[in-house]
C-alpha cells in the first residue's frame, strides 16, 4: 500500500523542488504565469493556486498565456487558473481555449466550461462535441447537460447516432436527461438512425419531465433492428403498470411465436413471464397451453419463470389438460412448468393437478427422469406414497443410474409424507446413498422421532459411502428429535466427523502418490458418467452445467495437489465467486448455497445442481457467509482408486 518515489539513477536532483524559494507574495501575475509550465511539478500546482486567489486581477494576464501560443502545459494550467476565478473575463479566458489547437487544452476548456456553467461556450461546446475526439466529446456532452440548454438537444442525438463507445453513449444520454425536455426529445423518436432512437427512448424514460408510454416503446419491441429491440425490452422490464396496454400486442407476438429467432423467443418469455401478475397477460397465457407447439412451449417458459405465489386456476387447468396428452416431449415442458409453479397452487385447485401427475408416475412406458419429476410436481409433495411408487423411486436410488435420475429420486422422498415402514426402507437407502442424494434423503427424516427409524439410520450413516460428504450441523437437527439412546449413538458419527486439517493433510499426501498412472480419455468418462456426475455442475468446453467454475483451463491454473484437495475437501477453500451462502429463516430453516439474486422481495441460492431455493425477504433472519462448499465431498469413496487417478489425469489435461 506505499507509495514509491523512482528517481532515475543519477538523476540530478531539482533545486527548491518545492519552489521554497520563490517569493509568492510579491511576484505578479505576469510572473506567476511564466511559472504555469515550470518543470517541477510542486510550483506549477502552488502558480495555478496562487493566481486563482489573486482574481480578476490575474485574469487578463493569464488570457495572454491562453492566446500566446506557449507549451500546451502553460495553456492547460492557465485555463484551470480561469476557472478558479468568477469573473467574467475569466470566463472569456477559457472560453478561448474551447478553440485551442491541443486536443488536451480544449478538453480542460470543457471541463471549465462545465464546472462554470458558462453558457455562453454553448456553441463552441456543440462544435467540440460534433468533432472527430472521443474524449472532447464526451468532456462536451457532460458540459451541454450541466447547461441545461434545450438547444443543445438536436446535436445530442446527432451524436448519440455515431457509431462510437458506449461510454460516449452514455455521457449523451445522460446528458439529454439533465436537460429534461421530453418534446425535443421525442421528436428523434422517429429517427432512421436505432442509435438515435435509443438514445431518445433511454432518456424519455429516465428522465423527470419524461411522457414515455407503452405506445411508443411496443413497436421496438418486434423491430428489425436489433438494437431497438433490446432497448424497448429494457424499457418495458421497467413498467410492470404497462402490462394491459402491451397485452393485446404480446398476445400477438406469441401467435408467431414458431417463426420468431431463438433470442426473441427469449425475450418474449421474459416480457410474458415480468407481466404474468396481470389478468389480461394470465388469459393470454392460459389459452397457449394447448395451443400450437411454438405459442404453448414459450407460454409453459413465460408461465415457469413468473414465480407467480398465487397460480390462478386458468392455469392450474390447461395444465391438466395438458397433461393428458401422450407426447412424451410436450408433457416433459408441461410437468416442468407444473414443478416450477407448484408452490403457488392453491390447496383448493390441487387435486385434478395431483392425480393427473400421479398418473403419469405411474406409467411405465414414459421415461423414469420424466415420471420422477411428475412425483416433484405434485402441489405439496406426496400426501401418501402407494408401495408401487414407493419401490419405483427406490430402484431410482441405484448409484448406477444417471445423476439426475438419483437426486430427482432423492427429492421426491424428501418431499413426501412417509410411513413408518417406509422410513425405514429409506434409511437403509442412505447406505448406499451417493454425495448428492444424501443430504436430500435426511431432509424426509425431518419431522420423524420414531426411535427405531433414528436407530436404522443411525446404523446406515455409519456404513455410508458418502461418510464424508455428512456435515455434523446437516445431522445434529435431525437426530435432536429422536430419544436419549438415539442422540448418543449420533454422537460416534460427530465424533468421526470433527477431522482436524492435519489428519486431512495426512490423507491427501497419502493418496496423491498412487494417482500417477492415469489416462485422461477414461478420466472424461469419469468426469461424464453417473457416478461421479461432474459434468452435472461444471463446464469444459461448451458442455456441462453453470453450478460450479469453469473447468475448461483448470490444467494450466492448479496443480495436482490444489485438484485433489477440490475433489476431496471442497469446503477447505473457495473460488472467487462461488463461495456460499447460509441463510437462516425465522421458522428455523436453514439454507446453504451459492447467491444467485438478491432482490427487494426475496434470495434465491442455488443449493445443488437441480434446486433452487426461493427464500421470502420477510422470512430472513441471517445472512452470513457459507462454510459449506456446493460440491458435496466424500467423492473419493464414491471413486475406485483407479477412477479417481483418471479424473485427475483428465482435469490436468484441460489447458
Amino acid at each position: 500500500g506505499a507509495i514509491y518515489r523512482v528517481r532515475k539513477i543519477g538523476a540530478k536532483r531539482p533545486d527548491d523542488a518545492r519552489g521554497l524559494k520563490i517569493d509568492w507574495r510579491a511576484a505578479d501575475p505576469k510572473a506567476l504565469t511564466s511559472l504555469l509550465d515550470d518543470p517541477r511539478p510542486a510550483v506549477r500546482r502552488r502558480a495555478v493556486a496562487t493566481l486563482g486567489q489573486r482574481g480578476s486581477l490575474a485574469a487578463a494576464a493569464l488570457a495572454e498565456v491562453v492566446k500566446s501560443g506557449k507549451a500546451p502545459e502553460a495553456r492547460r494550467n492557465a485555463v484551470w487558473a480561469s476557472t478558479r476565478i468568477d469573473d467574467a473575463s475569466a470566463r472569456a479566458a477559457a472560453r478561448e481555449a474551447l478553440g485551442d489547437l491541443d486536443e488536451t487544452v480544449r478538453q480542460v476548456a470543457a471541463h471549465s466550461a462545465s464546472v462554470r456553467r458558462d453558457q455562453d461556450a454553448l456553441p463552441r461546446l456543440v462544435a467540440l462535441l460534433l468533432g472527430p475526439s472521443r474524449p472532447n466529446r464526451r468532456v462536451a456532452a457532460e458540459a451541454l447537460g450541466r447547461l441545461g440548454d434545450p438547444s443543445a438537444i438536436p446535436a445530442l442525438l446527432t451524436a448519440a447516432g455515431d457509431p462510437a463507445d458506449r461510454i460516449l453513449e452514455h455521457s449523451l444520454t445522460y446528458a439529454l436527461i439533465e436537460i429534461d425536455d421530453s418534446t425535443a426529445t421525442a421528436a428523434s423518436l422517429l429517427s432512421v438512425n436505432p442509435r438515435t432512437r435509443r438514445a431518445a427512448l433511454v432518456a424519455l424514460d429516465q428522465m423527470a419531465g419524461g411522457k414515455l408510454d407503452a405506445a411508443q416503446v411496443a413497436p421496438g419491441l418486434a423491430a428489425p433492428d436489433p438494437l431497438d429491440r433490446e432497448v424497448a425490452s429494457w424499457i418495458v422490464g421497467r413498467h410492470p403498470e404497462w402490462a394491459e396496454a402491451l397485452a393485446g400486442f404480446l398476445n400477438q407476438r406469441l401467435a408467431v411465436a414458431a417463426t420468431l429467432s431463438e433470442p426473441d423467443r427469449d425475450a418474449l418469455a421474459g416480457q410474458l413471464a415480468r407481466f404474468a401478475h396481470s389478468p389480461e397477460i394470465q388469459k393470454i397465457l392460459a389459452a397457449q397451453i394447448n395451443g400450437a407447439d411454438g405459442a404453448q412451449s414459450l407460454a409453459l417458459v413465460s408461465m415457469s419463470r413468473s414465480g407467480l405465489k398465487n397460480v390462478p386456476a386458468s392455469w392450474v387447468e390447461g395444465l391438466v389438460a395438458a397433461l393428458k396428452k401422450d407426447k412424451p416431449s410436450s408433457l416433459a415442458a408441461v410437468v416442468f412448468t407444473a414443478s416450477a409453479l407448484s408452490t403457488g397452487v392453491p390447496k383448493a385447485l390441487a387435486p385434478p393437478l395431483t392425480a393427473r401427475l400421479t398418473e403419469i408416475a405411474r406409467d411405465k412406458a414414459l421415461p423414469s427422469v420424466l415420471r420422477l419429476d411428475a412425483l416433484l410436481a405434485v402441489p405439496g409433495g406426496l400426501a401418501t406414497v402407494v408401495p408401487e411408487l414407493f419401490a419405483f423411486v427406490l430402484r431410482e436410488l441405484d448409484p448406477n443410474n444417471a445423476v439426475a435420475e438419483r437426486t430427482a429420486a432423492a427429492d421426491v422422498l424428501s418431499h413426501a409424507s412417509l410411513s413408518t415402514t417406509q422410513l425405514l426402507a429409506v434409511a437403509d437407502a442412505v447406505k448406499a446413498a451417493g454425495p448428492l442424494e444424501v443430504d436430500r434423503l435426511l431432509t424426509a427424516f425431518e419431522k420423524c422421532n420414531d426411535d427405531a427409524v433414528g436407530r436404522r439410520l443411525v446404523a446406515a450413516l455409519k456404513e455410508s459411502s458418502a461418510f464424508a460428504s455428512l456435515r455434523v450441523d446437516m445431522l445434529k437437527p435431525r437426530f435432536d428429535k429422536f430419544g436419549p439412546r438415539v442422540r448418543e449413538q449420533a454422537e460416534e458419527i460427530y465424533a468421526r466427523l470433527n477431522v482436524n486439517a492435519s489428519e486431512q493433510k495426512a490423507r491427501l499426501e497419502a493418496l496423491l502418490p498412487t494417482l500417477q498412472d492415469g489416462d485422461p480419455r477414461r478420466g472424461q468418462a469419469v468426469f461424464n458418467g453417473a457416478k461421479a456426475g461432474c459434468i452435472t455442475c461444471h463446464a469444459v468446453g461448451y458442455l456441462g452445467g453453470k453450478v460450479g467454475p469453469d473447468l475448461s483451463q483448470i490444467g494450466k491454473l492448479r496443480s495436482d495437489r490444489d485438484l485433489m484437495e477440490s475433489i476431496l475437501f471442497p469446503s477447505l477453500s473457495f473460488v472467487r465467486s462461488y463461495e456460499p451462502l447460509t441463510v437462516a429463516t425465522k421458522e428455523g430453516k436453514v439454507w446453504n448455497g451459492l447467491l444467485q439474486k438478491d432482490s427487494a422481495d426475496e434470495v434465491v441460492l442455488t443449493v445443488n445442481a437441480t434446486e433452487h431455493a426461493h427464500i421470502p425477504r420477510g422470512s430472513i433472519e441471517e445472512i452470513r457467509p457459507g462454510k459449506v462448499s456446493v460440491m458435496p465431498a466424500g467423492l473419493d469413496q464414491q471413486l475406485s482408486r483407479q477412477e479417481l487417478s483418471d479424473l485427475l489425469a483428465f482435469l490436468k489435461s484441460r489447458q
